[in-house]
């Protein structure tokens, strides 16, 4: 369960299109939560390009990469970089 997303608006592109990730199985097992930094790539379109944590349990990594390489943003003249918080509580 994503309990919350917050865009840190380095490159001022707003997201317009966003999908919560999946909270992982181990996690749950664990009781975990937490929150985790996505750094990601924005092409000029608005879509993700990539995507790489840079802060958090790396429990979360992979479903929060994954969420945040779908999500699409506003359109720019160039390519920029942002970085994301998904924050995960347990369901």
């Amino acid at each position: 369960m994503l309990a919350g997303t917050s865009p840190a608006q380095d490159a001022g592109r707003k997201v317009v299109a966003r999908s919560a990730p999946t909270y992982p199985d181990l996690a749950k097992k664990m009781h975990l939560s937490g929150k985790v930094k996505i750094e990601a790539t924005v092409n000029a379109a608005g879509s993700v390009v990539s995507a790489k944590m840079v802060g958090g349990n790396p429990v979360f990594e992979s479903a929060a990469v994954d969420a945040v390489k779908q999500w699409k943003f506003e359109s720019a003249p160039a390519t920029t970089k942002t970085v994301v918080v998904l924050e995960f509580a347990e369901p």
